[in-house]
């Protein structure tokens, strides 16, 4: 069966985004209300801007879904835009004057234009809800095998919450997000968010934080040691990366692993036969400091990323640029957007770490039906519960 992949298609005010999935398995029910409920959360967030009272996102499947299931053919889903006016040159005009931090110059050049319009319609963020519905999708493929995956804000600026998440209590901390304005699971952190978020609004400017995603119920094995490209944390590192304005991604305890003693990182391995049932298969840590991955597979924690984004490049007030045309000094061109989106943010990049767990639940699991899928991964954690298969061999000193 083909690889699990996506692609994306569409522009910020083009007349629809398109989700195209392949390599999903035949009679995965496709669950509408959660994918939309996620396609609404991204519009939200406290320090959002004016397109998102425009639009109402919402998942159109096209192709390669019957009756609501998958049937093993590529999987086409549409969002539609309301506010589509690409070629309208009054509501949409070209674009001479480069943000700095934005796509606009790299792309003019690029492209050979001085128009940086094309550019910046397709590197706009706005393309984030297709990914956050092919990632929605990966969900539910990984629900059926029990993973559950879950992401929120930990920092805006420099106001940051020391909520822990761990497996018995990440679902009560998920109900405290949902909670909040900014998708903090901190009620004291979102008062001081919002402030920062009024703050810049005035300044005419913008901030940008940090994002983490957690993702529970992986068994060991997950990933691959034997090609970098199939290393679990390089994939998850990759599709992070592609995320609109993220700069950097953490898995664990990411670079603050290069100040601490290797005796202090590393997390130790115990054995519990009582949890021998779980799908940690009994092996449990007292920390997760390698955040779930070991060797570019899951080890049985849960999987821990965190991606930093930069406050958004278009700035109220502007920033200094040049005229493409003339090259003579200007202020940045201005396009309608956010103060802070670290909030959909997060959403975003918890589908799109679902959809790299889910490809490489496909590597490892395969089948063509979502029957064979669970069916082989049922087996493989019944045989590994059962390891060593054969009598270990006596060692002669």
């Amino acid at each position: 069966m083909p690889k699990l992949e996506y692609q994306t298609a569409g522009e910020s005010h083009g007349p629809t985004l398109v989700c195209t999935i392949t390599g999903l398995p035949a009679g995965l029910e496709l669950d509408a209300d959660y994918i939309n409920h996620e396609l609404s959360r991204r519009q939200g967030g406290y320090g959002r801007g004016g397109r998102q009272r425009i639009e109402t996102d919402r998942a159109e499947f096209v192709t390669g879904v019957r009756l609501g299931k998958t049937t093993g053919a590529p999987v086409t889903a549409l969002v539609k835009n309301k506010d589509s006016r690409l070629d309208d040159l009054e509501r949409t005009p070209p674009v001479y004057r480069p943000r700095p931090g934005h796509a606009d110059l790299a792309g003019s050049i690029k492209w050979l234009t001085t128009d940086c319009r094309e550019t910046l319609e397709r590197a706009s963020a706005r393309e984030t809800a297709a990914r956050t519905l092919g990632g929605c999708v990966a969900g539910c493929l990984l629900r059926s095998i029990g993973v559950e995956t879950f992401g929120f804000v930990r920092q805006i600026l420099d106001v940051r919450t020391d909520v822990e998440v761990t497996t018995e209590n990440w679902r009560k901390v998920r109900s405290d997000r949902d909670e909040s304005e900014t998708y903090c699971p901190d009620a004291g952190a979102t008062e001081k968010h919002k402030a920062i978020i009024r703050q810049a609004k005035i300044d005419k400017d913008t901030v940008g934080g940090l994002c983490e995603a957690h993702v529970f119920g992986l068994p060991p094995g997950i990933g691959s040691c034997m090609d970098w490209r199939d290393k679990l944390d390089a994939r998850l590192a990759y599709a992070v990366m592609g995320i609109q304005a993220f700069k950097s991604v953490e898995i664990g305890m990411g670079r603050a692993s290069a100040t601490v003693h290797g005796s202090a990182l590393h997390d130790p391995i115990h054995f519990d036969a009582g949890k021998k049932t779980d799908p940690t298969l009994g092996f449990v840590r007292t920390s997760n400091n390698a955040g779930g991955t070991e060797g570019g597979m899951t080890n049985g924690m849960p999987v821990v990323v965190t991606g930093a984004m930069k406050p958004i490049a278009t700035l109220l007030r502007g920033l200094p640029s040049v005229d493409l045309n003339t090259k003579e000094p200007e202020h940045s061109q201005y396009e309608r957007s956010d103060i802070c989106a670290v909030s959909a943010a997060s959403v975003v990049m918890e589908a799109v770490v679902a959809f790299e767990v889910a490809r490489s639940a496909v590597d490892k699991f395969g089948g063509d039906s979502l029957i064979e899928f669970k069916d082989n991964y049922e087996r493989f954690i019944e045989t590994a519960r059962i390891l060593p298969l054969d009598p270990p061999e006596t060692v002669i000193a």
